[in-house]
């Protein structure tokens, strides 16, 4: 175990030539410059070992997956990634452990052209938090308050598969390895839309990721437009194997209240479908239309789930709590 004092530890494994920031990591603050006539996004997102990933978490997974979430909140609000900043409590300097996850972290930067351009490290309980910075066009960010009675409620890629290897992981339900490896993945390697939420700008009404569930995030679109939803369970785009999974109640509350997705969910305006699909086309991301959007009527869910004949699906766990 190497003993590497905080400015080393900061300096071999989380300094790096930025390409879009005045000044940046090594000094008391970073100096930035937004475009004009661009606003800034911002989001913090904190990750804590036991709570938000397991304490086998491979270390590049994690430093990818520590990074993406915030990404993935950019993308619902349309937002071009810029800056970010990392502070991380470490219980030991372990150089294997930030080698990988520096280079995972580091690797999706250099993917989507972003700077970390500051942060801190401390020891403690293995902690990450991520602040991270976009710019969107004034006025034309994507916001969860701007859903419209009629809209379409439209979900991207698949969604499920992280959900379900949670409860795998907890022993809550049984798989085989090859099945097991590739619903792991998606709870490890998550990809956030940044292409797809960019394309919805001027298309979409509202928008979040789904980090929490489909029915706690979607519910967050209907709290802030003061709505409710309509989603039919037959049309949740999932794979095979989500879909076999979810034929028990368990599996079935995965894939609506799992979390973990970090898709988009987002409505539109029935009128703009072919609008959606082409954003989704040039996105290079599958878009599928899962509901609509209804009036909010006393003492009913905000998000309601249909089955095949179009009856109310009771669903005990609406999603993840952070406090639960």
């Amino acid at each position: 175990m190497a003993h590497l004092s905080e400015f080393e530890v900061i300096s071999r494994y989380f300094t790096h030539r930025t390409a879009q920031t005045k000044l940046g990591v090594g000094d008391d603050a970073a100096i930035v410059q937004p475009r004009a006539g661009y606003e800034l996004a911002i989001s913090a997102d904190m990750l804590l070992e036991g709570r938000h990933f397991f304490h086998d978490a491979d270390p590049e997974c994690l430093g990818h997956k520590s990074l993406a979430v915030n990404l993935s909140d950019l993308a619902a609000m349309g937002a071009t990634p810029r800056w970010a900043t990392l502070a991380i409590a470490l219980p030991r300097v372990d150089t294997r452990w930030l080698s990988g996850f520096s280079r995972g972290f580091l690797a999706l930067a250099r993917r989507h052209r972003l700077d970390l351009i500051g942060g801190d490290t401390t020891r403690g309980p293995l902690t990450i938090c991520v602040q991270i910075i976009g710019e969107v066009p004034r006025g034309k960010a994507l916001r969860r308050d701007g859903a419209r009675v009629g809209d379409d409620v439209w979900v991207s890629g698949q969604i499920g598969a992280a959900g379900l290897a949670v409860q795998i992981k907890r022993g809550r339900m049984r798989v085989s390895g090859t099945d097991r490896r590739a619903l792991e993945e998606r709870l490890h390697v998550p990809t956030p839309r940044l292409a797809l939420g960019l394309r919805l700008r001027g298309i979409a009404h509202s928008a979040i990721d789904i980090s929490d569930g489909l029915l706690a995030d979607l519910g967050h679109i209907c709290e802030r437009s003061t709505v409710a939803a309509r989603v039919n369970w037959e049309a949740l785009p999932t794979t095979p194997l989500v879909r076999s999974l979810a034929q028990s109640k368990r599996g079935a509350e995965s894939v609506l209240a799992g979390g973990d997705d970090y898709e988009l969910c987002f409505t539109a305006p029935p009128r703009r479908r072919a609008a959606v699909v082409a954003a989704a086309s040039r996105a290079r991301t599958p878009v599928m239309l899962i509901g609509n959007v209804i009036p909010r009527r006393s003492g009913q869910p905000l998000v309601q789930v249909l089955d095949s004949i179009g009856k109310p699906l009771k669903v005990a766990h609406r999603g993840f709590d952070h406090f639960g």
